[in-house]
Parts: structure tokens; sequence; C-alpha cells
């Protein structure tokens, strides 16, 4: 059996708008030149948020927050795109520096529930909380879509947003047919997301990778039903449920020493699966 490595930002390449990472917002100013809406033209606000999430996709609109949490760890663990220098690092995205945090000329805090702690903090700042999951048991490619326009209305750029959503379903579709001329035998994959040795994460049906690979014609196999995350927590061992046509993807990073481990493990040695990296990631 085979498993497929990929950075974590490849991975967002494979997923729906919200976490498209791979795309840049160059791809969405290349179009056609569109008319502008009456809240196009009104002033950009300065924006805050502690999730990465809101934060690779604002950045993907081309209209990156002014402060967000954990911008070191963002870099390692999702990458692209990239957040641009002027964008400032307030701390954790659990605990954010709270007199970094006042001393910032904000217009704006972009949240979800996640963060619900942290808004007593804000002060005065108006808040906008959006949820970037699928409500539904098994994820729909519309399920993101007004969560995404949501965000472009939030920051007065909607057009951005809709372009942002086209050019995504554009390149997932591209993808998908890279992915079936390189693996033409590869018709089903479980995408995992390793803790440790012993602990993983199993992406499931109302993740991002649902609608992803429904838009690639690919097949997403899972054990159980996620979690509001859209995940469930398994040991490596759960592995041997899967079928011997299904394709293992291990979301990275994944360190070397943690590769090592795996192939002295047993059990991972009786799964049977190698690490492919035929592929480069970008």
């Amino acid at each position: 059996m085979k498993a497929l490595t990929f950075s974590f930002r490849l991975c967002l390449a494979l997923c729906s708008s919200l976490l498209l990472s791979s795309c840049q917002s160059s791809d969405a100013t290349s179009q056609a030149p569109q008319a502008l809406s009456p809240k196009d033209n009104q002033k950009i606000p300065k924006v805050m948020t502690p999730d990465w999430g809101i934060a690779a996709t604002l950045t993907a609109m081309g209209y990156p927050p002014v402060a967000m949490g954990d911008k070191p760890f963002y870099r390692e663990w999702v990458g692209k795109p990239l957040i641009p220098d002027t964008t400032l690092d307030v701390g954790t995205r659990y605990q954010p520096n709270p007199e970094m945090l006042s001393q910032l000329d904000l217009d704006l805090v972009i949240d979800n529930d996640f963060y619900a702690h942290l808004r007593p903090m804000y002060g005065d700042l108006p808040i906008h909380s959006i949820e970037l999951t699928s409500p539904n048991q098994i994820a729909k490619w519309e399920d993101f879509i007004e969560p995404t326009l949501e965000l472009g209305r939030s920051i007065n750029k909607p057009q951005a947003a809709q372009d942002y959503l086209d050019t995504s379903k554009k390149q997932i579709i591209q993808a998908g047919q890279t992915f079936h001329a390189r693996y033409p035998h590869i018709k089903k994959l479980a995408v995992v997301q390793f803790a440790d040795t012993n602990n993983l994460r199993m992406f499931s049906y109302n993740s991002l990778f649902q609608p992803a690979l429904d838009t690639m014609e690919l097949q997403l196999v899972a054990l159980a039903d996620g979690n509001q995350w859209g995940f469930t927590p398994i040991m490596l061992g759960d592995l041997a449920q899967l079928d011997d046509d299904t394709c293992l993807v291990v979301v990275e990073p994944l360190s070397d020493l943690l590769k090592l481990e795996l192939e002295d493990s047993l059990v991972w040695q009786r799964l049977g699966y190698s690490f492919d990296q035929a592929h480069a990631s970008s």
C-alpha cells in the first residue's frame, strides 16, 4: 500500500476555497476587470484575526490582516499563502498578548466561536464571527461559498471573495486532473495527520477534504464521522480497517524523526505502507 505525503499547503490546495492556501491573489486579479459594487469602493478595515484559516483566506484574496496569532507557526504548518512581513504577530492564537492588542490600530476583529473566550479582550472593537466549517454531516462545496462571500463583505471586498471562489474551484479541478494523470489507479483516499507515532487525526466527511475530493472526482474514505472541526482521533492500528485499494494521504509537517520512528514501528510495518516522495512539495 502507498502513503502519499503532502505538505499542509498542498493538502490545502486539495481543499475548498476557504483554505486553498496555494491560491494566490495574483491569480484572481489577473482575470478580466469586472464592475465594482459600491461596497468594493469602501474603505478596507484594519483586521486582526486569531484564526489561521481566516488569515490565509484574507491573504489569498489580496487583503491580509494587520495582525494574527501564531504567525511563526503558520509558516511551518501552512506556509502559503505567504503572510506579509507587515502583518504583526500578537502571540498565541488561543491566548494573544493583551498589551500588544491594546497598542494596535484596528477597525475589526474577525474570529469564530473557537476564540469566543478572547472577545472581552477586544474592548469596543467590532467583532465579526465567521464559521469556516460545514454544518452538514457530509460537507458540500456550497457549504463554504456563503462564509467566503461573508468574509469578503466584512472587508468591503465582495468581488475579491467571488474571484477567489472562482479561481479556487478551477485550481481544484486542475489538481484533480494532475492527480489522475500521475496516479490513474488511485480512486480512494484516506487523509490523516500524525500527532505522534501512535495517535492520528483522520479527516472525515464533514471536513474541507470532502468537497475538494468530490470536485477532483476522488472518494474520501474515513473510519468515523468527524467532530466540529472535521476530523476524528484514531490510533495507528486503526488504519488496518482501510481497504487495500485506499491510498493513505499524510498531511505534513511530518518530521524526519517521526518517519524513522514509523519505519521502526511493527504496526506500521504490518500495515504495509510506504512513503511516496515522487511528487515535490511546492
